[in-house]
């Protein structure tokens, strides 16, 4: 995540540069005014996690060199290897992204696959990502913690 002039983490909403959406009273959920805002979140989200991708490839190609002392390549190595892993956790992020984006155009956005309620707005801008409800998402967390525990 990029951090503002204070140094702290800016969240989903100012990275896209967007206010948290005011309901308004007898507004149908999910229309076209949320699913936009929710397009601009991810669309935001994705770009600078794209953008983390081509500057690491290019800081591993400035950085790559081959040391003579045996523990500064392995320093080297480690460090690109922590990078790669991140990466890789990011690239999975994007292919999320997308499938949620695809979901937002198949106008099947904002509702629970287990029990097909609304997750909620708030919960939504908290993690774009969300397919479940918290009560389903609760549920399931215990159930994953019962079976491996």
């Amino acid at each position: 995540m990029p951090t503002g002039k204070d140094g702290k983490t800016l969240g989903l909403l100012a990275l896209a540069g967007l206010e948290p959406y005011q309901e308004k009273d007898g507004e149908e959920y999910m229309n076209d005014s949320q699913l936009e805002h929710f397009r601009l979140i991810l669309s935001a989200w994705r770009d600078q996690l794209r953008e983390e991708v081509d500057r690491t490839v290019h800081h591993m190609q400035d950085e790559a060199a081959n040391f003579p002392d045996p523990v500064d390549r392995a320093a080297q190595e480690e460090e690109f290897s922590l990078e790669l892993r991140t990466r890789d956790r990011e690239r999975k992020l994007i292919k999320k992204i997308e499938k949620t984006l695809k979901r937002i155009e198949d106008d099947d956005f904002g509702f629970c696959d287990s029990c097909g309620i609304e997750i909620g707005v708030k919960r939504l801008e908290a993690r774009p990502t969300a397919d479940m409800c918290i009560d389903c998402k609760t549920m399931a967390e215990i159930k994953e913690k019962q079976l491996l525990g």
